[in-house]
């Protein structure tokens, strides 16, 4: 299975003007963990639920914090045709919890940590089956 089969639908996105109070309830709203920030020339950064409560952590006004104060500027990405597996051995190599998915240039979607073991406990079931 290819990461791309984990994103579907709209990517949850906010621009670098977004306050940690937006960014924060548009992840609420939406039942997401994280948001891409767009910048000039596409994906700009990352700001995850992580990153609210650090800033929450740091006693921050939150309606005025700009994301691009506490986002992950120029996250790792992986190509859309990389499978679950090897992206779920990246991700716990190097400690991500969400994973932007680009198709070239074009941000696909961001999958979590949730996504990839659903998808692995998913692909795993299925072979246990078929074997019976």
């Amino acid at each position: 299975m290819e990461v791309r089969e984990l994103v579907g639908g709209s990517t949850q996105m906010c621009d670098a003007t977004c306050t940690m109070a937006d960014a924060a309830e548009t992840m609420v709203r939406e039942a997401v963990g994280s948001l891409g920030v767009s910048g000039r020339e596409g994906l700009a950064g990352i700001v995850t639920e992580r990153d609210v409560l650090r800033a929450v952590a740091g006693a921050v006004d939150l309606s005025t914090e700009l994301v691009t104060s506490w986002m992950t500027p120029n996250p790792d990405t992986v190509p859309a045709d990389m499978t679950v597996d090897d992206a779920a051995v990246w991700m716990v190599a190097a400690g991500y919890r969400h994973l932007p998915i680009l198709d070239g240039q074009e941000l696909l979607g961001i999958a979590s940590i949730k996504d990839v073991l659903w998808a692995i406990t998913d692909q795993h079931l299925s072979e246990e089956n078929a074997d019976v």
